[in-house]
């Protein structure tokens, strides 16, 4: 049977694997987090009218 030599502490599977995941997620998170700031702040200073919606007489019911 043959041996398994391509154990590595530092492969792609081991520790800078999961450091470059751990990277990866973190920078998304900042990324999104970054996004949401941005448009929670938008919606903040232009936020939605609804008087052009009920004001027009082409909503009303029969």
């Amino acid at each position: 049977m043959a041996e398994n030599t391509n154990r590595g502490v530092f492969g792609l599977h081991g520790v800078t694997g999961m450091l470059i995941a751990t990277v990866l997620l973190l920078s998304i998170l900042v990324v999104l987090t970054i996004w949401g700031l941005g448009v929670q702040q938008k919606s903040a200073t232009h936020f939605y009218d609804p008087t052009p919606i009920t004001g027009s007489l082409d909503n009303v019911k029969a």
